[in-house]
């Protein structure tokens, strides 16, 4: 059977492209809203066999073409130091609100085995797919742990989180995070999957100067460290909220694929990387949320579009949304999306 995500990976799909969802598994989907009901988020998170569960809904329900592991990207700041829980959002024992609070945060690369429910999860779910469906792995991306340690999120105000890129704050946690998280990705990349995302919502949060000049060299320093054990696994960098001249600066990162988010042209970015990566994206998720007439033509309206940019540049396109589906979407625009983009295509 034909692998088309493993196809696009490689830049070698010439036919259909692959489809799958940011949080594809979550809120707005029936099958996850019957396990919360039974189960809480860690728990379904933290047991492998529920969470290859979880994975495996909505490939069952809307035959996706690539499973995401269901987990979550701040279990690497807990091993840090503080107690994490989810009320319904994630809540810490304690944040990063001065320097002296850097004390509290240890980089025990010993733990790492903490985690090793990620890579069961992996390969429970691998067993479960088809040979026609890819499987992904992910991570936080550095400066998106960085603001959740600080603020608690990304989505309010990030007065602490910027005020730390001067007073020590910023510095010190990325020497503290880079090693484990890299040991984080190679934990997962043992299991195998098709590819590791690193999710980094946040990346545009401080603006265009500070990712190319001050952020940019860890997220370098994550890729090396992680390279050393695991070479050949390729890496998605998705980064939300980046200016078209900030993906310019990626053109050497260390990735083979980019997801890109709703506010870029994706034909522009096409023309840029095309020739060179797999690119991801970019839909806005708000589609999802349509009334279902108003939702198909958003959906064909983006297909047709699509379907203009040459064939030798979206061999590499895996189609998706520009970020995480949301818990207002309506599953009849779920199937409506994929059932388009395989007639159309």
């Amino acid at each position: 059977m034909t692998n088309s995500f493993i196809k696009a990976l490689n830049r070698d799909n010439d036919g259909t492209p692959p489809i799958w969802l940011m949080r594809q598994a979550g809120r707005y989907h029936s099958h996850y809203q019957g396990l919360r009901k039974k189960h809480g988020f860690l728990e379904l998170c933290r047991n492998s066999d529920l969470a290859r569960e979880v994975t495996m809904g909505p490939i069952n329900d809307f035959d996706f073409d690539a499973a995401i592991l269901f987990s979550d990207i701040l279990f690497p700041i807990e091993m840090m130091g503080p107690g994490l829980d989810f009320n319904p959002g994630p809540k810490f024992d304690y944040y990063l609100r001065e320097p002296a609070d850097l004390k509290k945060y240890s980089s025990d690369i010993g733990r790492i085995g903490e985690l090793g429910f990620q890579a069961e999860a992996l390969n429970k779910i691998r067993g479960a797919l088809g040979s026609d469906k890819g499987l992904i792995g992910f991570v936080g991306g550095p400066l998106t742990l960085y603001v959740f340690a600080v603020e608690g999120s990304h989505k309010q105000g990030l007065d602490s989180a910027k005020a730390g890129l001067t007073d020590g704050r910023f510095e010190g946690f990325m020497e503290k995070l880079i090693p484990l998280l890299a040991a984080n990705m190679a934990l997962q990349a043992h299991a195998n999957p098709d590819c590791l995302a690193i999710l980094d919502s946040a990346a545009g949060s401080m603006g265009d100067d500070f990712f190319q000049s001050h952020y940019r060299p860890y997220l370098d320093r994550l890729i090396a460290q992680f390279r050393q054990n695991c070479p050949d696994t390729k890496l998605l960098y998705y980064g939300k909220n980046i200016s078209f001249e900030s993906w310019q600066s990626l053109e050497n990162l260390d990735a083979q694929a980019f997801g890109i988010d709703h506010s870029h042209d994706l034909n522009a970015l096409m023309a840029l990387y095309g020739g060179s990566h797999a690119l991801q994206g970019n839909l806005p998720p708000e589609t999802m949320s349509m009334e279902p007439k108003e939702a198909q033509k958003a959906i064909e309206n983006f297909l047709q579009k699509m379907s203009d940019v040459p064939k030798e540049l979206r061999r590499g396109w895996i189609c998706g949304l520009g970020h995480g589906i949301l818990p207002t979407a309506k599953e009849d625009n779920v199937r409506q999306f994929i059932k388009s983009l395989r007639e159309i295509f």
